[in-house]
Order: structure tokens, then C-alpha cells, then sequence
């Protein structure tokens, strides 16, 4: 039975690479390791169908050393130890190196991923991971501290057309051989719906050939119609990397006041199956981070999403939560009250706490007045404006200043007022 056609058509050689070229440009650093045979421990992170099986691959076609190929899924401690203990064999008797190339290495345990570490220590392997999850978040620091991190982007669109008109024209391990035509429209719409993913592509591609009728001539045409048949809706990536990815991205749209972009990050995370609760709880921090007292109703806005989602449930409340995210771009920004609460918090946790001021202690109980608490207190309700200069701080914070209104929005008439109390002190 034959292999699919992305298998036949994967790349054999550096020349046959498609894309990548921040990594595998001439006079580039993984390169110039492949080609002179020097490739260091290695994890290889990106994009299912960016290449990164491919390369490696390629690198056991052109390098004088073993090369051994195990999945993270599959892969047991003992059949680790197998691989190690043969790696040693070689380079003792023969002076051989040994690649040592890990699918899904970020399924390994802390325990798998330590019975590696002396072998990679030593130079007894030469270890390549290749994941689609953030290294960073989904593997064992030991391990990544270990090795280069090369990032594989998803394929450009004229990146995928390559490879699917490559497949069509080679004799050999693709479709040269039938008399095809593709109409160009079609290929472009499966390349942009493969989402830089070339292995789905070359999936539709081949689907499309194998289940059109021939025309009377013998003629196979990949119409566009049949393309998009061919091609599922895509499927959004949303592990734990690409989710917080996402997430930042959206959270910065709304401090940015891009509320296009926020709204495209928002739908692209639901399309994932993120919480929509996890979405809305962000919506609020941000109405206090970066908003604050500049617009407060963009708090109640981001509140009433909430309330909204938790009432009527999605997909109705798609509509509540959008109208959050629009007021909080669309608000005057301010981070005052996120600098004074910050260094509010910062301040306490240097600790050297002294005691409450007597004319603020608590006086809700019998007796207070006979150990003095409360004496001295200014009600500031029997004072003109409702307000009477009186110290509130700490004793060990006094002249500290934490909130700093601007001339944003409402924060505006904040400011003035405290200008205001600011001359009333000088008078009084």
C-alpha cells in the first residue's frame, strides 16, 4: 500500500526544505551545524507541519553518526537505558556519535527526562526534541537548559503552494504522472485554510485527486469547489503555550485600545475552547489595570459581562462580553490605581509595622474612651466640603503618596480636588 502523499513528498535534503528560513538560510547557525555534522543537543518547537520531523530526518540522511528515532508517548525509561547503552558502545569502539531524535518530548516525565541528562552531559547522545508545546512551560528545566531552542514559524502561504505544486509535477513521489489540472485558486485556498500547516495541505491535496472522477479526456481538474470540499474548517492549536500566547495578545489589544484586535483575539480563543469565565476574568482586571478611575463604568461593563455569563450563557453572552472589551479599548487609560495598590502591597511587605494611631483605633466597643481609642478623631462629615486635614497613614509611611491621578477621563476631576485638599492643607 502506498504512503500518503506528504510522507513521499517529504523533504530529503536542506535544498528540498521548504521554509524556515530564519533557521536554515544560507550562512545560517543550524545550517552550518547540519552540514558540518556539528549539531549540538537540540529542541526543535513549532507548528505541527512546519518541518520539524522533516528536519530531522534530513539531518539522519546527511550525518556520519547513528541515529535513533523514539516517541515521548511510546518510550519507556528501559528503552531509554537500550539507546544509551548502544550510544556508549559506539563511541568507545568507534569514535560514532548517536542522534538521539525525541517526538513529543514534552510528554517525558521528570524522571524519563533525567535518565538522559548524564548521556547529554557526556556527549554521549546528541539529543533532539521536537514539540509543538512552549519548551519553556511544558518541559523539565533541566533538559531545556540543555539544549538550543530553534523555532519553527508556521509556513507562509506561498511556502505550502510550493510543496503542492512540487507534488503535482514530481514523477516519482508525487502526481507527474497523472494528466492533473489544478486550478490556481484552488491550491491557494487550501494552502490559506492549511493554516501553515503542509502536511494537511498535501492531505487535501492528495483527497482531492484520488476521489475526482476523471473528465472524458482522462483529465483530473481540481476545481475550486472540489478544494474546498477537500479541506476541513481549520482546527485551532490551543495548548497550554499558544493559549497564554493568545491570551497576551489580547489582553495587550485592550490595553492598546485596539478593540479590533481584541475582539479578533477573543474570537479566536473561544473558536479554541477557552473558558469564556477566564476571557471575562482578564476583561476585568484589565477595566481596573488600565482603565481604572479614568472611565469607572468600564469596571461595571466587565462586571456585568460576568453577570451575563453566568445568566444566559454562551453563545448569547458573546454579545454582553464583547460590549466589555469595546468599553475598556475604547476608555481613557489609566494605570494609577495598578502603580498605588503595587506599591501599596510592596510597602507592606517590608514589614517594620508600628502601631495604630490613637485617634484611629477602633472605638466600637465599652470602655474604649477609658484607654483613649479614637481620641483626637476629626469627623469629617461636621467640617465644610466634608473633608478636615487629618493624618491617616501609618506613622512609619507618613508623607507617602501611592495614587497619583492623571488628566485622563474622570481621573481628571480626581485631580482636581486633590489639588484642591493640597491648598486647603497649606491654608490650614
Amino acid at each position: 500500500m502506498q504512503s500518503p502523499l506528504a510522507d513521499r513528498m517529504r523533504p530529503r535534503t536542506l535544498d528540498e526544505f521548504i521554509g524556515q528560513e530564519h533557521l536554515l538560510g544560507k550562512g545560517k547557525l543550524l545550517r552550518r551545524a547540519i552540514e558540518a555534522d556539528r549539531m549540538t543537543s537540540s529542541i526543535f518547537y513549532g507548528p505541527p507541519g512546519s518541518g520539524k520531523t522533516t528536519l530531522a530526518s534530513i539531518i539522519a540522511r546527511t550525518t556520519q553518526a547513528r541515529f535513533v528515532q523514539l516517541n515521548a508517548v511510546t518510550s519507556g525509561v528501559a528503552e531509554v537505558r537500550d539507546v544509551l547503552k548502544a550510544a556508549g558502545q559506539a563511541r568507545d569502539l568507534y569514535g560514532q556519535a548517536t542522534y538521539l531524535l525525541l517526538d513529543e518530548c514534552h510528554r517525558w516525565n521528570k524522571a524519563q527526562s533525567d535518565s538522559i541528562l548524564p548521556a547529554i552531559e557526556r556527549g554521549v547522545i546528541r539529543f533532539i526534541g521536537s514539540t509543538a508545546e512552549n519548551p519553556m512551560i511544558a518541559m523539565t528545566p533541566a533538559i531545556v537548559s540543555r539544549c538550543r531552542i530553534f523555532r519553527f514559524e508556521p509556513l507562509r502561504e506561498q511556502d505550502i503552494l510550493v510543496a503542492m505544486h512540487r507534488a503535482l509535477a514530481d514523477q516519482e513521489r508525487g502526481y507527474g504522472m497523472l494528466p492533473i489540472e489544478a486550478e490556481e485558486k484552488a491550491l491557494q485556498h487550501i494552502a490559506r485554510i492549511a493554516s501553515g500547516d503542509v502536511r494537511s495541505a498535501l492531505g487535501a491535496l492528495e483527497l482531492a485527486v484520488l476521489t475526482t472522477p476523471p473528465e472524458n479526456d482522462g483529465t483530473i481538474h481540481i476545481t475550486l469547489s472540489v478544494a474546498e470540499e477537500s479541506i476541513q474548517k481549520p482546527v485551532l492549536r490551543c495548548d497550554e503555550g499558544a493559549y497564554y500566547d493568545m491570551l497576551s495578545a489580547f489582553c495587550k489589544s485592550m490595553r492598546g485600545s485596539d478593540a479590533d484586535a481584541a475582539l479578533a483575539w477573543f474570537a479566536r480563543l473561544i473558536y479554541a475552547g477557552v473558558d469564556p469565565k477566564l476571557i471575562v476574568r482578564r476583561i476585568i482586571a484589565h477595566a481596573s489595570e488600565d482603565v481604572g478611575l479614568a472611565n469607572p463604568s468600564a469596571m461595571l461593563q466587565a462586571s456585568a459581562a460576568m453577570t451575563d455569563l453566568e445568566t444566559v450563557g454562551m453563545p448569547e453572552a458573546r454579545l454582553p462580553i464583547a460590549q466589555a472589551i469595546i468599553a475598556v479599548c475604547e476608555s481613557p487609560k489609566s494605570n494609577a490605581v495598578a502603580m498605588a495598590v503595587d506599591a501599596a502591597f510592596a510597602d507592606a511587605q517590608k514589614g517594620g509595622y508600628g502601631q495604630v494611631p490613637v485617634h484611629l483605633r477602633d472605638t466600637h466597643y465599652a470602655g474604649a474612651e477609658k484607654i483613649g481609642s479614637g481620641e483626637g478623631y476629626l469627623y469629617p462629615h461636621d467640617f465644610p466640603q466634608h473633608w478636615v486635614n487629618q493624618d491617616y497613614m501609618p506613622p512609619d509611611l507618613k508623607g507617602k503618596v501611592y495614587y497619583l491621578p492623571t488628566e485622563m477621563g474622570h481621573e481628571a476631576t480626581i485631580l482636581k480636588n486633590h489639588r484642591v485638599r493640597e491648598e486647603w492643607k497649606r491654608k490650614t
